[in-house]
């Protein structure tokens, strides 16, 4: 049976991803900050689901990542869905920096432990959930943007790498739009996605090893027309969730 590990499985996309893969038959492993919902998951399928309680911001996450493998006998997929993001129009220092922490440095830190336990093993798929928001600078959410477009190159950077050490290892960037997920639920947004949709877009989209995938079809048209807007021409216009 394949294996896959999912870091930020406690709820939101990550939670919903975990359970289409125990319903196909995978051996999952599952890790998140919230143990008491880690188990609440596994005891869905005991037999074929392992935890692992991890902070992505916490110098051990590595190490609980490289635990969480060893239970789940292998990883073959790596899939991170962890990350923080919230508007601040007020700038408030302690906002952008969580957001950093979070999505630059924990983000940092558990790719770069999957990427190296694939080189070692000779094989695998490193996907992570990043967002559409790294398209272009929200002055609505400054760090968020930023850190969600470090992700997209972050990957670009590492599939190149990868390609340089002459590795098999298959990268996916995932960019949904906006989710109905806890990381929303003090913001209004419009196009609000179901996690339960997004999943099924996710799944499908590892299946078939895609390399960017942006979620859905409509956010797909959005980041198409932001890409054409010259910088002169973005910096005025107030772009906002409501």
């Amino acid at each position: 049976m394949k294996r896959i590990i999912i870091i930020g499985a406690t709820s939101g996309i990550g939670r919903e991803v975990a359970l289409l893969y125990i319903r196909a038959g995978w051996i999952v492993g599952i890790a998140g900050r919230r143990g008491d919902l880690l188990e609440e998951i596994a005891g869905i399928a005991p037999d074929r689901v392992r935890t692992e309680t991890l902070d992505v911001t916490e110098e051990e996450a590595s190490r609980k990542l490289s635990s969480l493998i060893e239970k789940t006998g292998g990883m073959d997929l790596f899939l991170l869905s962890s990350g923080i993001g919230k508007q601040n129009m007020d700038l408030q220092p302690e906002i952008e920096l969580d957001t950093t922490i979070t999505n630059v440095t924990g983000f940092t830190r558990l790719v770069t432990a999957a990427f190296n336990y694939f080189k070692k093993q000779g094989r695998g798929h490193l996907a992570v959930i990043s967002s559409i928001a790294g398209t272009k600078g929200l002055g609505a959410a400054p760090a968020y943007s930023a850190t969600k477009s470090f992700q997209n190159t972050y990957i670009d950077a590492l599939a190149q790498l990868a390609r340089m050490q002459h590795l098999s290892i298959t990268f996916t960037d995932i960019r949904p739009g906006f989710v109905a997920t806890p990381l929303l639920k003090d913001d209004h947004f419009p196009m609000l996605m179901s996690p339960e949709k997004v999943a099924k877009h996710i799944v499908f989209a590892l299946e078939r090893k895609k390399r960017v995938v942006i979620i859905d079809t409509r956010y797909a048209l959005l980041v198409f027309f932001w890409r054409l807007i010259p910088r002169w021409l973005w910096e005025r216009l107030p772009v906002r969730n409501r």
